[in-house]
């Protein structure tokens, strides 16, 4: 799947994968979404899409616990997350995958945590 992707001139920027006995679940931050949902339409790969909350960690992993204590403090439950392998203007950024991202989004910005959007983490 990462090959084809690349061969379209589109970068995987984060990666997950979940197997069981039935089933593998892959799921991947991409640098151009809409490229990808055409893609696997054209080639029948089921796949959904959610918005993410991607949070630029200006002093990497030490920001960390001050992120997930914002987030709990307003109850903004976390479905998932994703380190990106790119480091968008150097520093170390985290996709979120949460239940509330307007909510997320204004906490963080609250906190001082910079946002990015899909410019930011796309090439």
């Amino acid at each position: 799947m990462v090959k084809m992707l690349n061969e379209h001139a589109v970068d995987v920027l984060a990666l997950n994968v979940q197997d069981s006995a039935d089933a593998a679940i892959v799921r991947i931050v991409v640098s151009d979404p809409e490229a990808v949902q055409e893609l696997f339409g054209t080639h029948e790969i089921p796949c959904s899409t959610c918005a993410l909350v991607v949070s630029e960690l200006k002093e990497g992993a030490s920001e960390l616990s001050k992120l997930l204590t914002a987030l709990l403090m307003a109850e903004v439950n976390i479905h998932g997350c994703y380190s990106l392998l790119s480091r968008p203007r150097g520093n170390t950024a985290l996709a979120l995958h949460v239940e509330d991202n307007e909510c997320a989004t204004a906490v963080l910005r609250s906190h001082g945590f910079r946002l990015l959007d899909q410019t930011d983490i796309s090439r």
